[in-house]
């Protein structure tokens, strides 16, 4: 018997070395602050959120620049196009031809302006994560507002506009996914 309790003596002894050595192990671990995790956690979302919202507001206020374009378009399409038939049958004035001229130039440069703001809009959709997965719906603008230029350039005022309507189809159905 005295075998047997020296053999669970250091049985006992050998245990309680590894419990103390587990749990001198655990203590030396280091800790994760949870605070730290949570603040990164919150101000991503925080700047997510906020991207989102400059994208949703940035896409409004091209919304109302090109309606705002349309409208105006229009009647300013229709007194080109008046011009153009009194041109072509020489009952204008003679410094018609340079107003009309001067009419489509600053119409032409009026669209460029606007088509920058939209191709940058485009391209923060493109290159900002938060805003990316909502570039299917905005996607094209770009080239729409091109091909509109195109159309002016030809002198298919008209035609300019109803581009544009799409282009603001396409903006309204990006706001409308927006959150």
């Amino acid at each position: 018997m005295s075998i047997m309790k020296i053999n669970l003596l250091k049985f006992a002894a050998v245990f309680a070395c590894l419990l103390c050595l587990a749990f001198s192990a655990s203590a030396q671990k280091r800790k994760t602050n949870n605070k730290r995790t949570k603040t990164s956690v919150a101000s991503t979302t925080m700047v997510t959120t906020a991207d989102v919202q400059s994208g949703a507001e940035k896409v409004s206020t091209q919304i109302k620049n090109v309606s705002k374009f349309i409208y105006t378009l229009g009647g300013i399409a229709r007194v080109v196009e008046d011009l153009d038939r009194e041109i072509a049958a020489r009952k204008a004035s003679r410094n018609a031809p340079e107003l009309n001229a001067k009419i489509k130039q600053d119409v032409i440069t009026s669209l460029r302006n606007m088509r920058a703001g939209l191709v940058a809009l485009e391209i923060e959709f493109r290159t900002k994560p938060a805003l990316r997965s909502y570039l299917f719906q905005i996607q094209g603008i770009s080239d729409m507002s091109g091909t509109a230029e195109d159309q002016a350039s030809n002198g298919q005022l008209t035609e300019s506009g109803k581009t544009l309507l799409l282009v603001v189809e396409k903006l309204a159905d990006t706001l409308a996914a927006l959150p």
